[in-house]
């Protein structure tokens, strides 16, 4: 595709609809008054108007001089979008998806190609995740369900002065539905494909006359799409050493020989990978008896257990050596399985590890934890929140929130999903954070408003993980396991991370003449992070592999590993300015510079002491522009913003450390990068009943310098910023007398091509590019209280990937891939009272 024509004629478009606009009469006063307009985020009756609090007050979405997409719980129910993941597919340059089964119940996170995918707790997220203003600070549990919420507002573009640290793309803020004593309820069932059942309710109810409450909850189960088969059952004893698999290929099978069955019998298949599990209930307590007063107290609870990620081999290298190569196997691509299949271990007796039984090999006793950890994956945790909105005066009033959030989440990984004991290893997390964000709002004329506030934030992660990583061919007698031969990468790590921030800020508005307002802000955020190290073997001793006391084992400084802390301690000034003029009831437009960071870290994955390093924040600067239009009676809005930004300190990447030691896996601020795009969005409504939505986007990216002796050159694309990204959705409401109305609804969505942040033989690996289209029909009575939907989500079955995970330049001969969902349908009834 040539891009540049296309960019001009979307610049185009966008110059001329400005003219349109800008010629177009004021809409007249009644036509105002009568759309009704819900503060509470809904649509309006034909204004199709949404209320956000991005700039800590209430406005109209158009009214916002910022990258904003904004849906409501219609609009989420329509796309038969359940959880954040889902939502975010439909905004402009936006990525957020579910990790592979080694980073476990966790996502990736990016805006413009700024965030973050790696999910320990030694790094910051890059995009702030938040519910009803309360920060989230990490991506493990952050696959949301969409229980019970009001609107979601996505902000593109770094938010250092509106939303603080980590929101360096931009932010992701949820809001849920306050209690308002209104009486009112909703009961959802659902079943479809793979036994999938879902249960929603929710109730408001008034306590007394000042306080209401409002409980909700949700269940969905389904089992998973990737088989999971035992190797030695598919392929047993006797037979050729070939087989062609399903897709045409001719594969290795044991040397033993051994009879392929791609049908197996029930008993072959281990488990189905990539289930779902998830429950949570949430309870919420208001009182509010006056409009001066507004406390909202919150409870949440989330139980997330299901199998592990589905993941497929879709490519080896040869790994042959003592660590791996169990009865002679070596690793290869035997082990490829299929398109939704993936290998377990050999059915064998079992054998003992610290006197756990494990199946496997019948051999003399060797571990095979690797290949044969938990396919469970779990995360639960709960949430309190009170916030708290109280008005001093006319003009001044104070908001208070406070909230603490604790979890835990385990999850085991066969990295090479394969018989051999390659690399894996089993992980668990706790975490708590606590955090008090203080407000005072003041009215200081009646043009101009001012936000002052300070934020205080602690939380403390302990991540225990047992690793296995045999590809690594080392056979100096110096470092083996006791009694178990040389595996010098089996370990423990029961690490800590400790850390804390505190901030202030001042956000003003004014109104300078009338239909020009000036919006501007400021933060000062000051932070710390430690890690503390250790590397000891499953049976609590030291690991001298890691721990290098004595004499330099290849590289690096001798030192002991554990015990060792290596420290972040960060501060800086963020700063934002914008303006924004309303030509007409139609057209605003508006320009805006802001700042933003994600936090430092320190390196969690160091093989020598040397490597106990920190880095530092990775700063964005960005340059905005765009209009906001609401056309032709309103039944036309199409918003488009031009972005420009210089990205410094980059963090990235490196497999050679600053010291010059290898192997490396740590992040380094690596160099500069800048990045331009541009981003539209618009919704129709040509006739009553009727509509249009759809988004697209381009970006891009360029390092325009990178440290000395950086494995990233300055040709390297962007991990996981597809270039471009765009959807478009349609549905059109049919009466049918009396009996209500029936409404189908089509969604499509594109994804460009996606550099997966590895390199094979110098070649950088990608993701393929996708088009995904999901289907729903929906019966609503006269009434509207109740509904019955079917849907059908990946329409044309299309086959596609969501990560890859390749390993293959780093030695480890591993190439695996998460598939997306294969087609599904489910049909949905829902009750409202």
């Amino acid at each position: 595709m040539d891009r540049q024509p296309v960019l001009r004629r979307a610049l185009t478009a966008g110059a001329s609809l400005i003219v349109i606009a800008a010629a177009q009469p004021a809409f007249a006063q009644d036509d105002n008054a009568a759309e009704t307009t819900n503060t509470s985020g809904a649509n309006a009756a034909s204004g199709n108007e949404i209320i956000v609090t991005a700039q800590f007050r209430e406005q109209n979405l158009q009214d916002t001089p910022l990258a904003i997409t904004a849906v409501n719980s219609e609009t989420m129910e329509a796309k038969s979008q359940t959880n954040l993941v889902q939502v975010a597919d439909s905004a402009p340059n936006v990525t957020l998806k579910p990790q592979g089964a080694s980073f476990g119940p966790s996502i990736s996170a990016s805006i413009r190609g700024i965030g973050q995918a790696d999910f320990n707790p030694a790094y910051e997220p890059g995009v702030g995740i938040y519910i009803d203003d309360v920060y989230y600070p990490q991506l493990i549990g952050a696959v949301f369900d969409l229980l019970d919420l009001d609107r979601v507002e996505i902000l593109r573009g770094p938010q250092g002065t509106l939303s603080g640290r980590n929101s360096e793309g931009g932010s992701i803020k949820m809001f849920t539905k306050k209690p308002t004593g209104s009486g009112e309820g909703y009961v959802e069932a659902t079943y479809g494909s793979r036994n999938r059942i879902g249960l929603r309710a929710g109730i408001d109810f008034p306590i007394t006359q000042d306080i209401s409450a409002r409980v909700s909850g949700v269940f969905k189960q389904q089992e998973g799409y990737v088989d999971q088969l035992d190797f030695g059952c598919v392929f047993p004893a006797g037979g050729s050493a070939t087989f062609t698999d399903n897709d045409g290929n001719t594969r290795l099978v044991n040397p033993a020989g051994g009879i392929p069955r791609l049908q197996p019998e029930g008993d072959c298949r281990v488990a189905k990978l990539g289930g779902v599990g998830y429950q949570a209930v949430r309870g919420a307590l208001r009182y509010n008896p006056t409009s001066d007063i507004d406390i909202n107290l919150t409870a949440e609870y989330t139980h997330d257990e299901h199998t592990a990620t589905g993941e497929v081999l879709i490519a080896t290298d040869l790994i042959n050596n003592a660590n791996t190569n169990i009865g002679g196997v070596p690793y290869d691509n035997r082990f490829i399985c299929g398109k939704f299949c993936s290998f377990s271990g050999y059915s064998s007796p079992a054998i003992t590890y610290y006197g756990v039984a494990v199946p496997g090999f019948p051999t003399s006793g060797e571990p095979l934890l690797a290949t044969q950890r938990s396919n469970r994956s779990l995360y639960k945790g709960y949430n309190l929140a009170a916030n708290g909105h109280f008005g001093l005066t006319d003009r001044l009033s104070i908001d208070n929130i406070l909230a603490y959030q604790s979890w835990i989440s385990d999850f085991g990984v066969d990295d090479d999903i394969s018989p051999i004991p390659l690399s894996g290893g089993s992980n668990h997390l706790t975490h708590w954070n606590w955090s008090e964000e203080l407000r005072l709002n003041a009215e200081l004329t009646d043009t101009a408003t001012l936000v002052v506030g300070a934020y205080y934030f602690k939380q403390r992660t302990d991540y225990f993980s047992y690793q296995d990583l045999r590809y690594i061919n080392t056979t100096n007698g110096t470092y083996t396991t006791p009694g178990l031969g040389v595996f010098p990468l089996q370990f423990i790590q029961p690490d800590e991370t400790p850390a804390e921030s505190k901030a202030g800020f001042a956000n003003v508005s004014w109104e300078i003449v009338p239909g020009l307002t000036f919006d501007g802000g400021l933060r000062y955020t000051d932070e710390s992070k430690e890690y503390h190290y250790y590397r000891l073997y499953p049976d609590g001793t030291i690991n001298p592999y890691l721990d290098p006391v004595g004499a330099a084992n290849g590289a690096g400084t001798p030192g002991a590993l554990t015990g060792a802390v290596a420290t972040y301690n960060g501060n800086r000034w963020d700063y934002r300015a914008a303006l924004n003029y309303r030509i007409n009831d139609a057209l605003m437009v508006y320009a805006s510079y802001s700042t933003g960071f994600k936090g430092g870290g320190t390196n969690p994955r160091p093989f020598y002491a040397s490597q106990v390093i920190s880095f530092d924040p990775e700063v964005l600067k960005n340059w905005e522009a765009g209009f906001k239009s609401d056309l032709w009676d309103r039944r036309l809005r199409f918003n488009l913003t031009g972005f420009y930004g210089k990205l410094t300190n980059a963090q990235i990447g490196t497999s050679v450390c600053p010291d010059g030691s290898t192997p490396c896996a740590a992040l380094v601020n690596g160099g500069n990068a800048r990045e331009w795009g541009v981003e539209a969005e618009t919704s129709i409504r040509p006739v009553e009943g009727f509509s249009i939505d759809g988004s697209i986007s381009y970006i891009n990216f360029k390092y325009t310098s990178l440290i000395a002796g950086s494995t990233t050159a300055l040709t390297d694309p962007r991990a996981g910023l597809p270039e471009w990204k765009w959807t478009i959705g349609a549905q059109y409401e049919i009466p049918l007398d009396t009996i209500g109305s029936i409404t189908p609804r089509i969604d499509v969505s594109y994804q460009d091509k996606v550099y997966t942040g590895a390199k094979y033989l110098g070649d950088p690996q990608y993701i393929p590019a996708y088009t995904i289209a999901n289907a729903r029909i929906t019966w609503r009575n006269e009434d509207r209280d109740l509904s019955a939907s079917l849907e059908v989500t990946n329409l044309f079955d299309k086959y596609y990937y969501l990560t890859v995970f390749d390993l293959r330049a780093a030695g480890a001969g591993l190439d695996k891939a998460q598939p997306g969902r294969p087609r599904e349908w489910a049909v949905t009834v829902k009750k409202n009272f």
